[in-house]
């Protein structure tokens, strides 16, 4: 279909994966992208000399769609796996384990939950309830805090299931969505009155031995989008960079877009067009000719964080860390609680070993600042934030150095929330794009975050283009006499 023209609007993993699905299908591609450069929320630089990412550090490897691109890009033998994924949290003031048998959270295992000492006597107590309450009353959906915390307690809600939840999201479990975010668990506690049962349901069911959890690349997963778009470009796409665009237009036969600044406009004509930004500039491009999928997409609101990348020398570090890191429930971190405002750690020389082995006098740190509706815990200027991470080390972990080297990383607005909702919007946009032929949306803000949904949402996307395109080139040829 090489006479047919696609645009695809972002330059993130999902516009880069659905633009090199295109290509290879013989469409002729044309990727915009506003900023100076692709990749958007995966992004790697270095520090201290170590390639350490400023976003997403790793991809689920139980999804395939990471994978699968990584191998159909030839880089499979390059994927490695955590030297550890046991990780804790800091809870009541002291750092203890994630509880073994949860699902995100969520308890199976009551003896186990005791052990790990995360809830108080109080909130312990409170978890068996669950086992002979009556069936909670569920509609079309509810908030991941009004479910659970019905089930067994408000104390699981935040000190397990928010802290987990809040890695993702950096989102409000009292906002969150049961079905959208957590809909393994949503699904099982459907056909079970308890929701432990439930949960007890899911693990049983998993494989004993599933492999490993995550999957990264030793130059870190912002190098991801650079091998998709050298890939992209050999099958003859074409990316532009500090390509803005201003407004997409139905036309008779396709579409056009508007690039660049007002003053000195340019105009580019496709066949069809995927749009694969986050929702508040997707809602703006398709609010001429799509109203009712630009309404949605405007409910959809955003969390904004910061990553603070310290590296230190190891010996700064009385004893090294035994897990992948730490995770700090809202209850803990909030500054109105005395708490720090960091609310997750990772210690990536320690996860990944194949960046210890980079230099194994240094131990980088990645320190997460940031919730939904905690902006103004982001208004500091970068030594500030650096600051709030030095000092939660020093607490937790005993660190009195001051680090090498340390780097800031601001993502506004970077994290789509799946607010109770979320489903039924996503439905009603995919609805109102489904109407216009050549059209299709893709990215984080439907089916998931992740890196591997990111992907999927990019096929299912490209695949909507390709049949228009097909359909069109057919009756083309029809018409033709072909």
């Amino acid at each position: 279909m090489t006479t047919s023209h696609a645009v695809v609007v972002g330059g993130g993993i999902a516009g880069l994966a659905a633009a090199r699905m295109l290509a290879r299908d013989g469409v002729r591609v044309t990727v915009l992208e506003g900023s100076p450069g692709i990749g958007g929320k995966l992004r790697v630089s270095e520090i201290a000399g170590i390639p350490v990412d400023e976003g997403a550090e790793s991809m689920l490897a139980r999804r395939p769609e990471g994978l699968d691109l990584v191998r159909d890009l030839g880089r499979s033998g390059d994927l490695v796996n955590p030297g550890t994924t046991s990780s804790g949290i800091l809870s009541r003031g002291a750092l203890r384990p994630i509880p073994s048998g949860q699902v995100m959270g969520v308890p199976s295992d009551l003896k186990a939950l005791a052990a790990a000492q995360v809830l108080s006597p109080a909130g312990l107590a409170r978890v068996p309830l669950d086992l002979v309450l009556p069936e909670t009353p569920r509609g079309a959906d509810v908030s991941v805090a009004d479910f659970i915390g019905a089930r067994v307690g408000r104390e699981v809600v935040d000190r397990l299931v928010e802290p987990l939840l809040g890695g993702v999201y950096a989102g409000r479990a009292e906002l969150l969505s049961f079905d959208s975010t957590l809909p393994a668990v949503a699904a099982a506690a459907r056909t079970h009155r308890s929701l432990i049962s439930a949960v007890q349901g899911i693990r049983d069911a998993a494989p004993k031995d599933p492999g490993p959890v995550f999957a990264t690349l030793p130059d870190g997963l912002g190098t991801l989008p650079h091998l998709v778009a050298a890939d992209l470009a050999e099958a003859g796409g074409t990316i532009r960079t500090g390509a803005m665009v201003r407004e997409l237009r139905r036309r008779e036969h396709g579409w056009r877009l508007t690039i660049g600044p007002t003053r000195d406009p340019e105009y580019l004509d496709a066949d069809a067009v995927l749009v694969a930004v986050p929702a508040a500039p997707a809602s703006r491009l398709l609010k001429p000719d799509v109203p009712a999928a630009a309404r949605e997409l405007a409910r959809i609101e955003y969390a904004s964080m910061a990553i603070i990348t310290l590296a230190y020398r190891a010996t700064a570090f009385p004893r090294l860390p035994e897990g992948s890191g730490y995770l700090v429930p809202g209850v803990e971190s909030a500054a109105e609680n005395g708490g720090r405002g960091v609310k997750a750690v990772t210690f990536s020389s320690v996860k990944w070993p194949h960046l210890r082995d980079r230099d194994p006098g240094v131990i980088a740190v990645r320190c997460s600042i940031g919730r939904f509706g905690e902006e103004h815990a982001l208004q500091k200027a970068d030594e500030e934030l650096a600051a709030t991470a030095m000092a939660e080390l020093a607490a937790t972990c005993g660190v009195t150095e001051l680090p090498a080297e340390s780097r800031v990383t601001r993502w506004g607005g970077g994290l789509p929330q799946y607010n109770v909702g979320h489903a039924d919007r996503v439905a009603k946009v995919r609805a109102a794009v489904a109407a216009e032929p050549g059209l299709a949306v893709a990215g984080a803000a439907y089916d998931g975050l992740g890196v591997p949904a990111c992907i999927a949402s990019a096929r299912a996307a490209a695949s909507r283009v390709l049949d228009h395109l097909r359909s069109r080139e057919g009756a083309d040829h029809d018409r033709a006499g072909g």
